[in-house]
């Protein structure tokens, strides 16, 4: 079943951040991230154009509907408002309809306002009142898995439940604050873009026409009262901004390489990395690339670059490490040290009650994060996954690459991830069996006995000349040069050189694995 398309109906100007908040709980909460989809729209159009009720259009798509109303009535669109246009075409379309009302009382509202409430009241509908958009979050969620469950058979499992009330008790405010002094706009416009197009693979839904409307949809932004222009929340300004640690020092990932085991003043490599999460974690992992050793091994007639350490486990720790440290912690910073013998990665903030490093290193728990925003974000982006298994994956990603499992650890407030290294024993290094070299099986296959014996020549000595192989085989020039062509044109070696200093050495000097 499709997810049911929830449009969420209000004055937008005067209800922007409760807008926000149901999008949010929409797009995080565990039951409904499954069966739904936050709908809103900008319903402002810009004059003097004339009213043409679009958002209409976009009404008729959805499956349910949410209205909110506090004292305002909004402009007209016509003879009425446009939350009173949505309001009646839900009620023509039958659409489920849950009613919210923010105030104690009525007293404060306008006259329009309060007869839109008595047309509510007239039709049979019963309404809930909010004070805020904290009190609104846990009373929307409890009403929309309601209304999922009788409307269209949606029943939330006690896990899921237990799953959500969780996470919205841990929920840390950091990643909801407006930030009204910069634009979407100004956010990394090709990071934004893939989290858009990113959305429409995940749930079919179609591309937002920019980038600020799909941050807007999830959470991360708010209408900035003019069309096509958006505040970021801290969320996204740390998920999307060029330089997040410009405004949020704490946001900056610090990462240093040491010779030996222990920290000293002097370290070989260090880098401040100030980045877009995205970017920042693939200049991390960089960092660890270049400053950990990559063994070479002979795998068939290919001589392979080995990693120290598996990029699945860097990656996981990594991940976690951003989406669920403590933002409002501005003193501290994420750690990452290289020593000879392991890599340790410290990210502020211990992890949320009830989960310990025990119950993390024994798993079966219930995924919960203190940025659910965030984390959702990088989900969406297909950089982490939210089901619980991380340090199961983690572990296993060890183990498969012949090393001993993570280490976890609390230590001064920051949580503390060990990934034990080979310490110089790179024998203990398994090959992947995805591992692949520039000469595939089905290369292989068409390489005759003396060419598979120039290549392993190639690996081992770096070059190979038509000399060699005339002494070496016992061959014509001739065919020893047809035999040289044939691996250049299959990709495998290339010519270089002039003259007497003509040889071949291989296509692709570094002969990094890939995975397959």
């Amino acid at each position: 079943m499709k997810p049911v398309r929830i449009f969420i109906s209000s004055v937008q100007k005067e209800l922007e951040l409760e807008r926000a908040a149901v999008a949010g709980l929409i797009s995080t909460d565990p039951f409904l991230l499954q069966h739904g989809v936050p709908v809103l729209f900008e319903k402002e159009p810009p004059p003097p154009r004339p009213a043409s009720k679009p958002y209409l259009a976009a009404l008729k798509a959805c499956q349910a509907y949410v209205l909110m109303i506090a004292n305002e009535y909004g402009g007209p669109d016509g003879e009425i408002s446009a939350t009173h246009h949505e309001y009646r075409l839900a009620q023509e379309l039958k659409l489920p309809t849950v009613v919210f009302l923010k105030g104690a009382t009525d007293g404060a509202r306008s006259p329009q306002a309060k007869a839109l409430i008595a047309e509510v009241k007239q039709e049979g509908f019963t309404y809930k009142r909010f004070h805020d958009r904290e009190d609104l979050r846990p009373l929307m969620l409890e009403a929309l898995r309601q209304m999922l469950a009788q409307e269209f058979d949606l029943q939330a499992t006690p896990d899921e439940v237990a799953e959500g009330e969780q996470q919205m008790e841990a929920a840390s405010p950091f990643e909801t604050v407006v930030l009204t002094n910069a634009f979407v706009t100004g956010l990394d416009k090709g990071l934004i873009d893939r989290f858009n197009g990113s959305i429409v693979m995940n749930t079919a839904e179609p591309l937002f026409r920019s980038g600020g409307e799909a941050l807007h949809a999830r959470g991360l932004a708010l209408s900035a009262g003019v069309r096509d222009r958006f505040y970021p929340t801290a969320g996204a300004f740390v998920l999307f901004a060029p330089k997040p640690a410009n405004r949020f020092p704490q946001c900056e990932i610090l990462v240093d390489a040491y010779e030996g085991v222990r920290i000293t003043g002097r370290p070989k490599g260090q880098a401040g990395i100030n980045a877009p999460l995205p970017l920042a974690l693939e200049q991390v992992l960089k960092f660890i690339d270049d400053h950990s050793f990559h063994p070479r091994r002979v795998v068939g007639l290919n001589n392979v670059r080995l990693d120290e350490y598996p990029t699945a486990a860097l990656r996981e720790v990594l991940v976690n490490a951003v989406a669920h440290r403590n933002y409002e912690d501005a003193a501290r910073k994420i750690f990452v040290r290289v020593f000879s013998d392991r890599i340790e990665i410290a990210s502020p903030g211990y992890p949320l009650k009830p989960l310990t490093p025990a119950r993390l290193r024994r798993g079966g728990y219930r995924p919960c994060s203190r940025n659910p925003l965030i984390s959702q974000a990088l989900a969406t982006l297909s950089l982490m996954e939210q089901r619980g298994t991380g340090f199961a994956r983690m572990r296993d990603a060890m183990l498969d690459h012949g090393l001993d499992e993570p280490k976890i650890e609390q230590q001064d407030g920051f949580f503390v991830v060990t990934l034990p290294g080979s310490a110089g024993n790179f024998d203990r290094i398994k090959t992947p069996a995805t591992v692949t070299g520039p000469v595939t099986p089905a290369i292989e296959a068409r390489l005759n006995e003396r060419q598979k014996r120039i290549f392993a020549r190639v690996m081992a000595e770096g070059m190979v000349s038509r000399g060699w192989c005339v002494t070496e085989f016992g061959v014509a020039n001739d065919t020893a040069g047809r035999d040289l062509r044939g691996l250049t044109e299959l990709g495998l070696l290339e010519l270089v050189g002039k003259g007497r200093a003509v040889r071949y050495v291989a296509k692709s000097t570094d002969n990094r694995p890939t995975q397959s």
